[in-house]
């Protein structure tokens, strides 16, 4: 675990030298928060339910298991934010991709990998270092995104049992594990992606291409082509775990030290 740590700190100094990936960490987290939180302050409590209700083509039973107590207005701007729920599952897919991509073929431009890979520490332990790298600034922007929109809710909101309700089951699972689990399948594409490739903007923009589904899902549920229910959330875990355990075996395998160095001479 020692080892792994050094990899850690020794990722962080380097990376977050760069505003981009300052800005990445800490902007984009504040502004996926803001954005919900002023929708709803410049609502002013006139969120027409029967017309949310029609927009997004949910029905009566849907409305009642996602609003759960809240009524009336309540319930109209309950559903307003959730459909921002999204916005926090892309988050942590997001940040980590600079931070991952720039992992290995970063460090081989810059000629830092090759003393790197000359060290006794193993590939396991080198890629679990590269990788909580970049997946813990990613979970806890997310989190600390999160309780700002909580906060911004309760304050602006109809009720404070808006905000209440935002610490439900179904944001709960969504926030403290789908958000991680799609944070680290992110960061095992983009040291996959970093591995294979010479130049750290392919890295980049193949690592992107992981935002798509979760575009998909939230152009889905805006226009009422399915609900994000706790079900749906916990299909969604169950899916991420198989997918980052294959994902994580393949990155250790994809991962020789000899063809790296090698062959980006």
């Amino acid at each position: 675990m020692k080892k792994i740590w050094v990899i850690i700190r020794k990722e962080w100094a380097e990376v977050f030298r760069n505003k981009i990936v300052l800005f990445t960490v800490i902007g984009v987290p504040l502004l996926f928060s803001i954005i919900p939180i002023a929708l709803i302050g410049s609502l002013q409590g006139a969120t027409d339910l029967d017309g949310l209700q029609n927009e997004l083509g949910m029905g009566l039973e849907a409305i009642q298991q996602l609003c759960g107590p809240l009524q009336g207005v309540d319930c109209g701007q309950y559903l307003l934010l959730q459909q921002f729920m999204i916005l926090f599952l892309m988050m942590p897919a997001i940040i980590p991709v600079t931070i991952a991509a720039y992992s290995i073929v970063g460090e081989k431009n810059t000629r830092t990998l090759e003393p790197l890979l000359a060290t006794p520490i193993g590939t396991e332990q080198l890629l679990a270092g590269k990788a909580l790298a970049a997946v813990i600034p990613a979970v806890l922007a997310c989190f600390g995104s999160f309780f700002i929109f909580v906060g911004g809710a309760n304050l602006l909101a109809s009720s404070p049992a808006v905000a209440a309700q935002l610490f439900s089951p179904l944001w709960l699972l969504g926030i403290f594990l789908v958000g991680p689990l799609l944070s680290l399948t992110g960061v095992s594409l983009a040291v996959m992606i970093s591995s294979r490739v010479t130049e750290p903007r392919a890295a980049e923009q193949l690592t992107a291409l992981l935002v798509l589904p979760v575009t998909a899902l939230f152009m889905g549920q805006l226009f009422g082509l399915l609900v994000v229910d706790q079900t749906f959330m916990l299909w969604i875990a169950a899916g991420l775990i198989l997918v980052d355990a294959t994902l994580l075996y393949f990155a250790v395998q994809l991962f020789q030290r000899e063809t790296i160095l090698t062959r980006w001479k």
